[in-house]
């Protein structure tokens, strides 16, 4: 995977989405469940670390984690970060492709992926076999990933001018940015190619009610309302067609037994 787009966005990526209004919301809605499903003790496998601000709320709670990341600023930040919220000890973050888990030589309670990792994976079906062989039988693993139909960013292009960028997401073979294909599974097609190792146990919306991203100047001037949405969105977060029309879907999976 090209990585230099991920080097050029490390060193403003938390200034510019995990400290927002908006990328608050989001990433707490994410937490929520990772907090469901991991508990202090577990070892857990990260996939995308990016900056590592998933690994520090997790070590802080206790989750023992090893936070990979394929961009090599990316691992520096994360680890910086790791330093200074001092939980090193339950954290370690390795230099490490999606499509390379195959050289970890460890066995773990769960694994999860945030924001949009797998969506510049090709290979689905492969990460999905190399990954169960890392896991536990029964083991969660929770996928928050970018999804094809996002009315809130149609809506977005369409009223900048930009028709041609409205439904990038629906392009066949995905589409380019900064010299990366991204792709966007449908929760079905991401569903096909995690089985049989994994069984899909839950699905919740990760950006329905909640805008996308490139809406946080318009977040930033209406605080209230952004909040009323988020409060709504954890309410019904599981009801279709939210996750359906998300900008990311959070999928929750169970490690079958070999």
């Amino acid at each position: 995977m090209p990585v230099q787009a991920f080097d050029d966005l490390a060193t403003d990526y938390d200034a510019h989405f995990t400290v927002t209004p908006l990328g608050t919301h989001l990433r707490q809605a994410v937490w929520r469940r990772l907090d469901a499903r991991f508990s202090p003790g577990d070892r857990i496998l990260e996939l995308g670390c990016g900056t590592g601000e998933d690994a520090v709320h997790l070590a802080s709670r206790g989750v023992k984690l090893l936070a990979t990341d394929a961009s090599v600023t990316m691992v520096e930040t994360a680890r910086k970060k790791v330093a200074v919220a001092r939980v090193e000890t339950n954290v370690e973050v390795r230099l490490l492709s999606i499509e390379d888990l195959e050289t970890v030589g460890e066995t773990f309670d769960g694994a999860f992926s945030s924001f949009g990792g797998l969506n510049c994976v090709a290979d689905l079906a492969e990460v999905a076999r190399t990954l169960s062989s890392r896991l536990r039988p029964g083991a969660p693993v929770l996928l928050c990933v970018m999804g094809p139909l996002v009315p809130w960013e149609w809506l977005g292009f369409l009223l900048r001018g930009r028709p041609s960028q409205a439904f990038r997401r629906l392009r066949r073979g995905g589409a380019s940015w900064r010299g990366i294909t991204v792709r966007y599974p449908s929760i079905r097609t991401l569903r096909s190619a995690f089985a049989p190792e994994f069984r899909l146990k839950r699905v919740s919306a990760i950006g329905a009610l909640l805008p996308p991203t490139e809406f946080e100047t318009w977040a930033r001037r209406h605080p209230r309302l952004l909040a009323s949405l988020a409060r709504w969105e954890r309410r019904f977060e599981t009801l279709p067609p939210l996750s359906w029309l998300a900008d990311h879907y959070l999928a929750e999976l169970e490690r079958t037994a070999p």
